[in-house]
């Protein structure tokens, strides 16, 4: 029986995780939920699974959730703000913490996590974008196990040898490559994707994901975060990290050995094979996703580096390496966050993140505090430029 927090109870990877969980009541025991700020949506979820704990990063929706608690009779301590969600990330009596916290928000209780040797179900690609050579120094040290949850990350583990140890030249591995649908706008003219809405880059063409990160699909900043992650995760080097457009999201990614074999994991577009996977490692438990049917054709082409300028960014990061990830990182947040509430274009976000990250020097970060200090200068610096942006256009209008 495992014991499980989860991190992101309220978003679409926390609930396709209880659907897993609620499968497999003998394997698995709901500890600790936690989330931003639905407390509603978490409520659900506490009368269903009964947890020790609840947490919420937003103190008054705490305060709401714990008073609904109160009122049903329902035993969950109801934990507030940073803290909260640190301490159930690190409970002793708790041996699997998935992290599926959205920004910059989730990378301390992940790093929580890492420090009390927690086995990681890992989804917050803040964790190794914004801290990813502290996060796995950290898990090394304390013999934290980290197992991926994205899918293609988790497509990749699955295609790895037994007992990789982070070397691919030592495996025999030539390139990682990651597969990405392209979203909505993969065929939509380029001219025309300043005029796109919210709602249509929210419309995802075969994943079911929240708002940021179905925006952030759409521009491929998501998959340039991944490339990222990948680097960190597996130890791979830019040059041996690809990424190639795959409409049907079939495949969700392969590795090719220096022999010539290209080894790939295939399955439906549904978060739940990747989270059975991580959770039952190294056993396989059923994930409620149907067998897949072989019969459709699958397609791969070469991203169009003019549709997706933030893929370039984040390589660009990458090589700069130190603070650029972090810098990109929260440019990204800011503007995504504009533009779902239409005071810029979708190809404003690129263009934000690239001058966020000229303004910016990249430099060596030391520690967490330096980190999260590196992520709020860049906050600050992005609405300085959204906020001329959004002046400009105003002037412009009238």
């Amino acid at each position: 029986m495992r014991s499980v927090t989860l991190l992101g109870a309220t978003g679409s990877i926390g609930e396709s995780t209880l659907d897993v969980i609620a499968r497999h009541p003998d394997r698995f025991s709901v500890r600790a939920l936690a989330a931003h700020r639905n407390w509603q949506a978490l409520l659900r979820s506490c009368r269903r699974f009964r947890p020790q704990y609840a947490a919420l990063l937003d103190a008054p929706s705490a305060r709401s959730l714990a008073s609904a608690l109160a009122s049903e009779s329902v035993p969950t301590h109801v934990l507030a703000g940073p803290s909260g969600l640190a301490e159930v990330a690190a409970l002793p009596e708790v041996d699997t913490v998935l992290a599926a916290i959205v920004g910059a928000a989730g990378l301390v209780p992940t790093i929580a996590a890492a420090r009390a040797g927690k086995r990681i179900l890992l989804a917050n690609k803040e964790a190794l974008v914004i801290g990813g050579a502290l996060f796995m120094r950290v898990a090394r040290e304390s013999g934290a196990t980290v197992l991926p949850i994205d899918s293609e990350h988790n497509a990749i583990f699955q295609c790895l040898p037994p007992g990789y140890a982070g070397d691919p030249s030592a495996a025999g591995i030539r390139r990682i490559v990651l597969t990405a649908s392209g979203g909505p706008f993969r065929s939509t003219p380029v001219e025309a994707l300043s005029r796109v809405t919210p709602d249509e880059a929210c419309a995802h063409p075969t994943w079911r994901m929240g708002r940021k990160v179905s925006i952030d699909s759409a521009t491929m900043m998501n998959k340039g975060l991944e490339v990222i992650e990948a680097h960190w995760l597996f130890g791979a080097p830019r040059n041996a990290i690809d990424v190639v457009l795959h409409p049907q999201s079939v495949i969700h990614s392969l590795v090719e050995y220096v022999d010539g074999a290209v080894l790939a994991q295939l399955g439906h577009p549904d978060m739940r094979t990747p989270i059975a996977h991580a959770l039952a490692y190294p056993e396989r438990i059923d994930s409620g996703v149907p067998s897949l049917q072989l019969a459709a054709a699958l397609s791969f082409e070469a991203p169009d580096p003019r549709r997706f300028p933030c893929l370039a960014l984040a390589y660009a990061a990458l090589e700069a390496g130190g603070s650029a990830p972090i810098v990109l990182n929260a440019a990204n947040e800011i503007a995504v966050e504009a533009f779902g509430e239409v005071r810029i274009r979708f190809t404003d976000i690129a263009d934000i993140c690239a001058r966020t990250l000229e303004r910016m020097q990249a430099r060596i970060v030391e520690s967490l505090d330096e980190a999260l200090a590196i992520d709020e200068e860049a906050r600050r610096t992005a609405c300085a430029m959204l906020a001329r942006r959004v002046g400009n256009a105003a002037v412009q209008a009238q």
